[in-house]
C-alpha cells in the first residue's frame, strides 16, 4: 500500500459509486503532497508540492510540464500506485468520496472499476505471456464476477472492436509483441474502458507514436469521452496534442501548478513565463515562414532541493529579485471562479498590462546566414543512392528452415545529397527509414543498387579506404543514453574517435574543449560520465562526439524525438548553428514533421520501403501532392485552439504488411481518394506501381498517378 499521512477522517469508499450530480467534480484533489524519503546525502525528493485540481464528468483535463515536473507522480498518487516509501499527504476525493487513506483491498475494488489508466509504455505495460483477449476478459471479470468466460470473451471482442482494431475476434487470441506500437495502445484504452469507469488517467499516451498513429489515439479519446462520459486527465509535454483534445490545461512545474484554465485562455493570453516559453519552444510544421523554436534557458531545479521562492525564477528572463524569495500564490487572472483562468507569478499584471507574449520573452533564435549561397545544382554531391533496395528473408521451420519469402524494407529509392545541405527522410514507422541509415553506414556493397559517399562507391571500397572514410562520415542516434559508454567520463567519449582515427595526442585536450563548447557544455561538463548529465546534455555530448573530427557528413536518427519541448528547441538550434558553422551536410531521419520543417532543405517522404514525394521543404510542406503526404502534415497536432479544430485526414488502420505489400501502388489500402475514383482509374492504382515524376517545380517529385 503507498505510504500516507494519517487524515484525520478517513471515509469508507462506497462500493458503486451512484448517481453523481453533474455539477460537481467527478475527482478532486487538494493540496496533494508526495514525497520520496531520500537516500545517503539527497534529501527528500518533493516530487508534488501542493497540487489542486478537479474534473468534472465528460471533461478532459490536460497537464503538461518538462520531465521532473511531477505530472506522473501526481496521477499514481490518485489510484494508490506509488511505491510503498512514499508519502501521500493531502486529499484525493472520487466522486465526493477520499481515496487516501484506504487499505489495499479497497483500492483493488476502485482500480479499474472507478478509476483507470492508459500507460506510456503499453509493451511494459501488457503482460506479454498471455493474449490480449485474454487480458481484457480477466479485467471484465474482476470487477463484474457473475460474467461468465464466454461473456468476458465476448465482452473483450467487442472492446477491441470499439477502440477501432480491425479484425477483432483474430486480434483477440494476439500477443502484444504481435501488435504494432498503435494497436498496443488501443489494447490499453480498452482495457482502461472496460468497465466504464468514472476517470481515466493517461499517462504521456501518444508519445514516440507517429503523427498518423497519434492522430487515431487523440481521435480515440475523444470518442471514448463522448460515448462513456468519463473524466480524462491527460499527461503529455505536447502542447499541440493539448489544442487538439482538452478542455482545460493545468501547468506544472517544479512539482507545484503554475497556470491553469481553459485551453484557449492559457494559449492565447498566457501570464506565466514559463507556460510562454513552452509555447516558444514547440516547432510548429503550418507555417510558412518557419523560425527556429526559442529554447527555454537553465534547467529545473533539484526536487531534493527547490528554491525558496518562484521555482521558475532562476530561469525567467523577466524575474525580480523578491521572485527568488517569495514563493508565487495561484490567484485568478480575470474571474475569480475556481474553474477560471488561475497564475502563480509576481509579475502575471505586469505582463498584462505590457501586453507581452510568448515571443517577446522568448524571440526566435537568429537564422544561421546562408552557408551555401550557390545554387543546389552546382554544388558538389554529397551522398548519391541509386536503386537501393534491402529485402530481410523470412524462414519457416525451427530445424529445416525453408525460405517463405522477405521483408521489403527499402524497395528501390533514389536520392541525392548535395554539399551544405540537410535531407529529411520522414514516414511512419516501418517505411524503411532507419534501414536506409543502416545501409549508408556499413559503407559495403548493398543487396541492390548503388551508394556513393563523398565520390566513393561503397561497393568498390577495400578495408582501408573504408577505415579513411569513416572519418567523415559520423551519425548521431536517437538514444543517447544507450549509445555513450557509462564507464567513460565525457571527455573520453568526445577523444575516442580522435584518437581511433590518430589525432597527435598533445592537441587531444584542446580539441575536445573545443567540441564541448561548440555545442554549449563546458569543462565541467568534460569529468562527468553520461548518468550524471540531463538528457539534452547527453544529446549534446552524442553530437560533440560525432564532429570531434570534423566530418563533412552526418546522419541524424531521430535525434530530438526522446527531449522535452524546451531541450529540443535547444538541440534544434545546435544543429542548425553548427550547420551553417561548420559547413555539414545532414541527411536527418524524423517522424516529428515540425522539428523537420525547421532544419531541413529538402524532404523526402517514404512509404513502406519507397519515397513517394521528394522536394524542397517549403514546396512539400506548403503545397503536398501525395495523399499520404497530406495525411500526415494534418496528423501534426498544432498548439493552437483554432487551428487544431481543423479538418484532418485520418488514415484507417496500420501500413500494410512489408513482406506482402499491395500489387500497384502501395498507399491504395489506405488512401482516402482511392474509393471515390472511376473504375479505371483504381485499375491502374490497383496494377502499376507510380514512379516518381516531376510535378511543376522539377525538384518536386511525386509518385501518385492522380497527384
Amino acid at each position: 500500500m503507498t505510504g500516507t499521512e494519517t487524515h484525520p477522517e478517513p471515509v469508507s469508499p462506497p462500493e458503486t459509486t451512484g448517481p453523481h450530480p453533474p455539477d460537481e467534480p467527478v475527482l478532486r484533489v487538494d493540496d496533494l503532497h508526495v514525497t520520496f524519503p531520500g537516500t545517503g546525502r539527497g534529501g527528500d525528493v518533493r516530487a508534488v508540492r501542493g497540487l489542486s485540481y478537479q474534473v468534472r464528468r465528460g471533461e478532459i483535463l490536460a497537464v503538461v510540464g518538462e520531465s521532473g515536473a511531477g505530472k506522473s507522480a501526481a496521477a499514481l498518487a490518485v489510484p494508490g500506485l506509488l511505491p510503498d516509501h512514499a508519502r501521500v499527504s493531502g486529499s484525493i476525493r472520487l466522486n465526493g468520496r477520499e481515496l487516501l487513506g484506504l487499505d489495499e483491498r479497497r483500492l483493488a475494488e476502485v482500480r479499474g472499476r472507478h478509476v483507470s489508466m492508459v500507460f506510456q509504455d503499453p509493451l511494459a505495460a501488457l503482460t506479454p505471456v498471455r493474449t490480449v483477449g485474454s487480458q481484457l476478459a480477466e479485467a471484465v471479470r474482476l470487477h463484474q464476477p457473475r460474467t461468465t468466460r464466454r461473456q468476458a470473451r465476448e465482452r473483450a471482442v467487442e472492446l477491441l472492436r470499439r477502440v477501432g482494431i480491425p479484425d477483432a475476434d483474430r486480434r483477440a487470441d494476439a500477443y502484444p509483441h504481435e501488435l504494432s506500437g498503435g494497436m498496443r495502445q488501443r489494447v490499453m484504452i480498452a482495457l482502461a474502458t472496460a468497465n466504464n469507469p468514472d476517470v481515466i488517467l493517461c499517462d504521456e499516451p501518444t508519445t514516440a507514436l507517429d503523427a498518423t498513429v497519434q492522430a487515431q489515439i487523440l481521435d480515440l479519446l475523444a470518442a471514448v469521452r463522448r460515448e462513456t462520459g468519463a473524466a480524462i486527465v491527460v499527461i503529455t509535454h505536447d502542447l499541440g496534442v493539448v489544442a487538439e483534445i482538452a478542455d482545460r490545461v493545468l501547468v506544472m512545474y517544479a512539482g507545484r501548478p503554475v497556470e491553469t484554465g481553459t485551453v484557449p485562455q492559457v494559449y492565447r493570453r498566457p501570464r506565466m513565463p514559463y507556460t510562454m516559453g513552452l509555447l516558444a519552444a514547440l516547432p510548429r510544421a503550418d507555417t510558412a515562414a518557419p523560425a527556429l523554436p526559442a529554447p527555454i534557458g537553465g534547467t529545473p531545479p533539484d526536487p531534493a532541493a527547490p528554491p525558496p521562492g518562484c521555482p521558475f525564477a532562476p530561469r525567467c528572463p523577466i524575474a525580480l529579485p523578491h521572485c527568488r524569495t517569495e514563493p508565487p500564490a495561484l490567484l485568478p487572472v480575470d474571474q475569480p471562479s475556481a474553474a477560471g483562468h488561475r497564475v502563480a507569478c509576481h509579475r502575471a499584471d505586469d505582463i498584462t498590462a505590457r501586453h507581452w507574449g510568448a515571443a517577446d520573452l522568448y524571440p526566435s533564435p537568429a537564422l544561421p546566414g546562408n552557408a551555401a549561397p550557390t545554387p543546389r545544382d552546382r554544388r558538389p554531391v554529397v551522398l548519391d543512392v541509386d536503386d537501393l533496395a534491402k529485402h530481410h528473408p523470412l524462414y519457416r521451420g525451427a530445424i529445416l528452415r525453408r525460405r517463405a519469402g522477405a521483408v521489403r524494407a527499402v524497395d528501390g529509392i533514389s536520392f541525392d545529397l548535395r554539399e551544405h545541405e540537410t535531407l529529411a527522410l520522414v514516414g511512419e514507422s516501418g517505411a524503411g527509414k532507419s534501414t536506409v541509415l543502416t545501409e549508408i553506414l556499413e559503407l559495403t556493397r548493398p543487396e541492390r543498387g548503388r551508394i556513393t559517399v563523398l565520390g566513393h562507391d561503397t561497393g568498390a571500397l577495400s578495408p582501408e579506404e573504408r577505415f579513411a572514410l569513416r572519418r567523415d562520415l559520423q551519425v548521431v542516434f536517437q538514444d543517447s543514453s544507450s549509445a555513450l559508454d557509462p564507464r567513460m567520463t565525457v571527455a573520453e567519449i568526445v577523444a575516442e574517435p580522435l584518437r581511433v582515427h590518430r589525432h597527435p595526442r598533445r592537441h587531444l585536450p584542446h580539441r575536445v574543449r573545443e567540441v564541448l563548447a561548440l555545442v554549449g557544455l563546458d569543462d565541467s561538463h568534460a569529468r562527468r560520465r553520461p548518468a550524471q548529465l540531463s538528457g539534452g546534455e547527453r544529446q549534446r555530448v552524442g553530437i560533440a562526439r560525432a564532429i570531434a573530427l570534423r566530418p563533412r557528413l552526418l546522419l541524424l536518427d531521430e535525434p530530438v524525438s526522446a527531449l522535452d519541448v524546451s531541450v529540443r528547441a535547444g538541440v534544434l538550434a545546435l544543429l542548425a548553428d553548427l550547420r551553417s558553422r561548420l559547413g555539414l551536410s545532414c541527411l536527418l531521419v524524423a517522424h516529428d514533421l515540425a522539428a523537420v520543417r525547421h532544419v531541413a532543405d529538402r524532404t523526402a517522404v517514404m512509404h513502406l520501403g519507397v519515397i513517394v514525394e521528394i522536394g524542397d521543404t517549403g514546396s512539400v510542406f506548403t503545397d503536398p501532392r501525395h495523399p499520404y503526404t497530406r495525411a500526415l502534415l494534418s496528423a501534426v497536432p498544432v498548439p493552437d485552439p483554432d487551428a487544431a479544430r481543423r479538418n484532418r485526414t485520418v488514415l484507417a488502420g496500420d501500413p500494410p504488411d512489408p513482406a506482402d505489400p499491395p500489387s500497384g501502388c502501395r498507399f491504395r489500402t489506405r488512401c482516402p481518394r482511392f474509393p471515390t475514383l472511376a473504375e479505371t482509374d483504381r485499375h491502374t492504382c490497383v496494377t502499376r506501381p507510380p514512379r516518381l515524376r516531376p510535378l511543376g517545380d522539377a525538384d518536386h517529385r511525386v509518385a501518385c498517378h492522380h497527384a
